[in-house]
């Protein structure tokens, strides 16, 4: 991302140092037998990657290239067949068995946003629920005006708290799918399509937010998407998936004007135009209603 772009987006650069995140030769297969799941279908092969302090790193790939099981392995939802997953030097196992302050700093913003939050609850208890669950990270004192301030955070109104989800637009259920998740105060944001299913003035808005919410909470993201042009406007490296491998990675700016492999050619040709930046909300506070 060149220093134009991060200007105009406030992206800060990505720190230096340790790892956040590792991937090392990750591999899964699905179907098969035993252990090492013979003669079933391979999803990943190999893969290695890793993400830095406040860095975002875009997984880019065409649907079945392996970039969502990359990510489910990442967030704990998937065991990987071989390979590990280390947050800052620390096994990341299943979900469920990761200690508490581990499954607090990784957290996933999933594809469509109607299907992950439940349709009868309102935002208020979806919040509550999270809170009740990671009670080392719930408010102290008025938890309905933390939870209004969550809300103002991700461009809502107060008055959302009270909704139910089932009646929420999509572009509202991503923003409370990602308060839910911010509600914890985590330092990685796992991004799996997190605007594809979304119409595309209302992708522009939660890219903004997602990069607004990245300088102010100094978070780390693994943006997972098959869309080049989308991942331009928010990534600082991207790695490219084809048949469950890794055959292009660098910085975006240098991978997307130079591409060495034609499979990132060929995705390429099929963005939108690089040079569009995200546009704003067309509000004065970034405040939006979609």
């Amino acid at each position: 991302m060149s220093a134009s772009e991060r200007e105009l987006l406030d992206v800060p650069a990505p720190s230096g140092g340790r790892a956040l995140l590792d991937v090392r030769d990750l591999r899964v297969t699905y179907g098969g037998r035993g252990g090492g799941r013979r003669g079933g279908r391979v999803a990943v092969d190999g893969v290695s990657l890793s993400v830095a302090p406040e860095e975002t790193l875009g997984l880019v790939g065409e649907s079945g290239s392996g970039k969502t099981t990359v990510a489910r392995c990442v967030a704990g939802l998937l065991r990987p067949g071989a390979g590990t997953v280390t947050f800052e030097g620390r096994p990341l196992g299943r979900a469920g068995r990761r200690p508490p302050e581990l499954q607090r700093a990784v957290q996933m913003v999933f594809q469509d946003p109607r299907s992950s939050l439940n349709p009868r609850m309102t935002v208020a208890s979806i919040i509550a629920e999270v809170w009740r669950t990671h009670p080392v990270t719930a408010p102290e004192g008025d938890r309905t005006g933390a939870l209004h301030r969550l809300l103002a955070d991700m461009g809502l109104d107060p008055e959302v708290a009270a909704r139910r989800a089932g009646d929420l637009s999509g572009g509202q259920c991503q923003r409370v799918s990602i308060a839910r998740a911010l509600a914890v105060r985590p330092r990685l944001l796992v991004c799996d399509e997190a605007v594809s299913a979304l119409d595309v003035s209302v992708q522009a808005q939660i890219l903004r937010l997602l990069v607004d919410l990245r300088g102010r909470h100094r978070l780390a993201m693994l943006f997972i998407s098959h869309d080049l042009g989308v991942v331009h406007q928010i990534a600082d490296r991207v790695a490219v998936m084809h048949r469950g491998v890794i055959v292009e990675e660098g910085r975006t700016g240098e991978v997307l004007t130079a591409p060495r492999h034609p499979y990132t050619r060929a995705l390429l040709d099929a963005a939108l135009d690089l040079d569009d930046p995200v546009p704003g909300d067309g509000t004065a506070d970034g405040r939006a209603v979609v």
